[in-house]
């Protein structure tokens, strides 16, 4: 209600205000449709990288009659092991399989060590030109393995590490230790000087510092690196290829590749090979994969 008064216009209104329009809730609503938009993109992407997998699962128990009747996609009615055991008996899959274990758990190991070291000196010891030092280590990450076989390839020979596992673990462990080296660096160089600075004062040693006060505080990002080493070695193709021609020494990747033209004519074996390949790499990443993403969360807090 409006009150006026003549010649003088409105004195005063009367009536009750209106509510504001609620902006935040609609500034709310596109946020959360946003929000659900990218939870679907991701759950499409998700579903993608997964239907490989799933097809080698289900094709590698298939019979190869329900393969022809029902094809690739067809879920199988009955499971058939043929295909699975002729493959691991067939090509001495234990053997692919324990080599495979040795040399990626190695090469973990190895380049996780040389990585630390590499980096407490560099990140710690603040040596001069760290920066180009830096630069070196990811310009040697970066280069391809195909511009690199050929040197590695004759210096294994002639220091008769050709066709061994060692000079696999070796060669390896040095090239991905680049990309640790680069890593830690960059998490010793905030390191807290104080801590080192009154552990010297106590008398600590370099090695001694390294051991009791780096390593258990560098621990989470290790443990991400050996992951990563294990996974990418396990992967690796070209160069165990090259360095390891005979079959007593391939690992898992190689016999899979060796294969496959073996293996083109019947789905359901070259679906059991690779189920059989990747199967492994999959339980070691479900095993670790809570150690990976707390060092991953560490790493992000710091």
């Amino acid at each position: 209600m409006t009150v006026t008064a003549p010649d003088h216009g409105v004195l005063f209104d009367t009536s009750e205000p209106q509510p504001a329009k609620p902006r935040r809730r609609s500034a709310r609503n596109r946020r959360g449709a946003r929000g659900w938009v990218i939870v679907a993109l991701l759950v499409v992407v998700a579903l993608l990288m997964i239907f490989p997998f799933w097809l080698a699962l289900i094709n590698a128990f298939k019979p190869p009659a329900e393969y022809i009747e029902n094809g690739p996609i067809g879920i199988p009615t009955q499971l058939d092991f043929t295909a699975l055991i002729e493959f691991w008996t067939g090509v001495d899959f234990n053997q692919k399989l324990l080599n495979s274990v040795i040399v990626s758990g190695s090469v973990a190991l190895l380049a996780a060590a040389l990585s630390l070291l590499s980096a407490y000196a560099i990140g710690i010891g603040r040596i001069k030109g760290r920066v180009w030092i830096l630069a070196v280590f990811m310009l040697a990450f970066t280069i391809p393995q195909e511009a690199l076989i050929y040197p590695l390839f004759m210096l294994a020979r002639d220091v008769g590490l050709y066709d061994t596992l060692l000079g696999v673990i070796l060669i390896l462990a040095v090239l991905q230790s680049a990309f640790g080296t680069y890593m830690l660096s960059s998490v010793l160089g905030s390191f807290p000087m104080e801590v080192l600075e009154a552990a010297r004062l106590d008398g600590a040693s370099r090695i001694r510092i390294l051991w009791h006060i780096v390593l258990p505080l560098t621990r989470p990002t290790l443990a991400v690196l050996v992951t990563f080493f294990f996974i990418w070695t396990w992967n690796d193709f070209f160069l165990p290829l090259i360095m390891l021609p005979s079959s007593a020494n391939q690992t898992v990747s190689v016999a899979l590749g060796a294969l496959s033209g073996q293996y083109t004519s019947d789905p359901t074996a070259l679906a059991a090979a690779s189920l059989a390949g990747i199967l492994p790499a999959i339980i070691f990443f479900v095993l670790f994969q809570r150690t990976l993403m707390r060092g991953v969360t560490l790493g992000a807090v710091k």
